[in-house]
């Protein structure tokens, strides 16, 4: 039953109390089924060597539908038109043949996937600063950028995959050259036929112009919620405030559902201060607070009809040694923050 019908089944025949307890009941339904269908994801890391349907089980066991599944292209330096992607040398996880097999995994278990192509730069210089130094060579780059994103569309296609991001935090780029992406969105959609995205940082997403020729805005979702050392879960909801109220309306302008495609937190003191932070130096522990800001996340975004869902960063394919309650990285693998995972998509599936 849709809004539509029960409206007009309340305007006909909602007279008495009996008929109205009826009609809350229903439209109570009807907003948990839509709350409900959601993608429930879970950021896949590419694996050195090839994996296997065993793998697949402990995102299973956490009750995940979606699976980003992420290949990569390397560049020398910020302003390196080079792009180098699906070379032998990579890691199987990284390159054509391992996404294909993986995406295979995740269909044959009834698992959703986005592929999310990704740039990684030499010492990890941070892909929405590159710029190119002359025309030449943004037009090297765009050729190579290209390629690199038809390579994964039509492997897309070819394993009917969902959802295909078209970039990855690459703000300076879309900045300096709109024209590009302009064109290349229906060059994709030529070959492509599911659901599009691009996946912006948290502090640009509101400035990507082509929201409106894709199908979800795509947010890695690390904004600043608390600046203390350990918030509680109502600080932490709190800090969601600003945020969410701007994404909504970001949401409602474009017409088109939010979806964060990273969210997640480290478990260390701190963690709502700067979410984006994955630096060695960042020290200790608190188990708590990586828990508690995945439980304000889930409560705030997942009831939200202008809320796709999003993908949990990150998931490793070695789930026995992936985590544990000493590691202090983003991964809620063997952490009290994996039950929380667990519990909240489990209680969204769908009977």
């Amino acid at each position: 039953m849709n809004f539509k019908t029960l409206k007009s089944f309340s305007r006909k025949n909602a007279t008495g109390s009996f008929f109205s307890m009826v009609l809350l009941i229903l439209l109570n339904s009807c907003l948990a089924q839509v709350s409900k269908e959601k993608i429930n994801g879970v950021s896949l890391v590419a694996s050195r060597e090839a994996i296997s349907i065993s793998n697949i089980k402990p995102i299973l066991n956490v009750k995940a539908n979606t699976v980003a599944v992420m290949p990569f292209a390397f560049m020398e330096n910020l302003q390196s038109p080079d792009l180098k992607f699906n070379m032998e040398r990579q890691w199987w996880g990284e390159r054509l043949e391992g996404v294909r097999e993986t995406v295979q995994l995740l269909h044959q278990d009834g698992l959703g996937v986005m592929i999310k192509p990704q740039i990684w730069i030499w010492r990890g210089e941070f892909t929405g600063d590159i710029k190119m130094n002359s025309e030449t060579d943004w037009k090297d780059f765009e050729e190579n950028y290209r390629d690199f994103i038809m390579l994964y569309a039509q492997l897309a296609e070819e394993e009917k995959v969902g959802i295909l991001a078209i970039g990855t935090e690459l703000f300076g780029f879309v900045n300096e050259r709109p024209d590009f992406w302009r064109e290349l969105i229906p060059e994709i959609r030529k070959i492509y036929k599911g659901k599009l995205t691009y996946s912006e940082n948290w502090d640009k997403a509101d400035r990507v112009p082509f929201w409106k020729e894709l199908d979800f805005i795509g947010v890695n979702a690390y904004f600043p919620l608390n600046e203390e050392s350990s918030p509680n879960l109502q600080q932490l909801k709190d800090g969601w405030k600003l945020h969410k109220s701007g994404l909504a309306d970001l949401s409602k302008t474009s017409g088109r559902q939010v979806l964060f495609t990273e969210y997640g937190y480290r478990n260390i003191n701190f963690a709502g201060k700067t979410p984006w932070d994955s630096s060695r130096e960042l020290k200790g522990i608190n188990n708590e607070l990586q828990a508690n800001a995945l439980t304000a996340i889930y409560e705030e975004f997942w009831g939200e009809d202008w809320f796709a869902g999003g993908f949990l960063w990150k998931w490793h394919q070695d789930h026995e040694q992936s985590g544990g309650m000493e590691n202090n990285q983003f991964t809620p693998q063997n952490k009290p923050a994996e039950k929380v995972v667990k519990d909240f998509y489990g209680s969204l599936i769908l009977n």
